[in-house]
């Protein structure tokens, strides 16, 4: 039987008696009749699987790995893809971890790349090479929300026998499955919406099963496996996933509207406005446009004066929490990107990223409003 994204995400993969996968924290097994050789660095722990085949439920992949944190599953998808002389495109306007990543360590390997600027296919052909072997992208972007068109990188990639890779990490698979548009692996910081109670730090990487086995074998040596207690709460939280979203979703729209309308805001980054350059792309491949948005304050408008000033939005690090939380990406998630980049990407000391919560809307806008004022 075919099932909805809000009963895979409360359901177990595996029946047990309880309503609970059990945890299962030991770090020695026998191995002597059994067919594997369970130890949690091979991230083949009961714990580890049910998340991960829960993850492949919601997402339409047929293999995964759960990770230590969303930089672990990005670094270790990317470094187990690429060879010393291949070449990556990749999206301009990635997480900042991700872009050190890249620009201080894929050198050190022998790994070209190029950023590529735009949404459609057209962009990356043009910074196509003879030994380009991987697409790599995020959208939603952090922190501009910008959107890539899915179906039409993914078919770029295919044509050209390209590996794709995207961080979904801002969308969920609540609202975005980038399989269904044909990419090959997508990402998560679960670090973010999956876990949802800023208690938890892990990543995802879900796929086919032979894209599964080639990242997998090079995760053994990386070792950036989860615990049994840790992967126990992240299925707990992934229960409640679907109706954290929805109400994200909800809350968010109300708040980009309400700033879109305030003349201390001089632009909102929010994918579901219709005044949003690629709204129309967004509309085609997202169910909802997410819990995350980014604003930027008139010149007349102090930065730190604004965030002082908030009562209930607390400035604070990381996203996708049920609190509504908001940070300066210049001085946090960006601060280690060169300033000239992070200009010319319009990531000024003016901009704001906000993660919306789930309490209620009306009581976030009272709070933006008395602290704009």
């Amino acid at each position: 039987m075919k099932k909805s994204k809000e009963t895979v995400c409360v359901h177990n993969t595996r029946d047990y008696q309880g309503a609970n996968t059990p945890i299962f924290p030991s770090t020695s097994n026998k191995y002597i009749g059994y067919d594997d050789n369970t130890y949690p660095r091979y991230f083949n722990t009961v714990n580890q699987q049910v998340i991960v085949e829960k993850m492949c439920q919601l997402e339409g992949a047929a293999a995964g790995i759960v990770f230590s944190s969303g930089m672990a599953a990005i670094s270790t998808t990317l470094l187990s893809l690429l060879n010393p002389g291949d070449h990556v495109l990749i999206s301009e306007g990635i997480y900042g971890g991700t872009h050190k990543l890249i620009v201080e360590e894929f050198e050190r390997f022998g790994i070209l790349f190029d950023f590529v600027v735009g949404s459609n296919s057209s962009a990356f052909q043009a910074k196509l090479k003879a030994n380009t072997k991987v697409v790599y992208t995020e959208t939603p972007s952090n922190p501009l929300l910008t959107i890539i068109d899915l179906k039409e990188v993914a078919e770029f990639a295919k044509t050209n026998q390209l590996i794709s890779v995207i961080d979904n990490t801002f969308a969920t698979p609540i609202n975005q499955r980038p399989i269904e548009f044909g990419f090959d692996v997508v990402l998560h910081s679960g670090t973010k919406y999956l876990g949802g109670h800023s208690d938890l730090c892990f990543g995802v990487m879900v796929s086919s099963h032979d894209l599964q086995q080639k990242i997998y074998k090079h995760s053994l040596s990386f070792g950036g496996s989860l615990n049994a207690l840790d992967c126990y709460l992240i299925e707990r939280s992934l229960k409640t996933l679907a109706v954290r979203v929805a109400k994200h979703n909800e809350n968010t729209m109300e708040v980009a509207e309400f700033l879109s309308s305030n003349p201390s805001i001089e632009k909102v980054y929010y994918p579901g406005l219709k005044n949003h350059d690629l709204h129309e792309i967004a509309k085609t491949q997202m169910d909802g446009f997410g819990g995350m948005l980014a604003f930027t304050l008139t010149d007349d408008i102090n930065a730190n004066e604004f965030l002082d000033k908030l009562k209930l939005i607390t400035p604070s690090l990381s996203l996708g929490g049920v609190e509504s939380i908001i940070c300066q990406p210049s001085i946090t998630s960006h601060v280690k990107m060169p300033e000239s980049e992070r200009l010319k990407q319009g990531i000024t000391d003016g901009l704001l990223r906000l993660s919306v919560g789930i309490e209620n809307a009306d009581d976030l806008i009272e709070d933006l409003k008395q602290a704009l004022s």
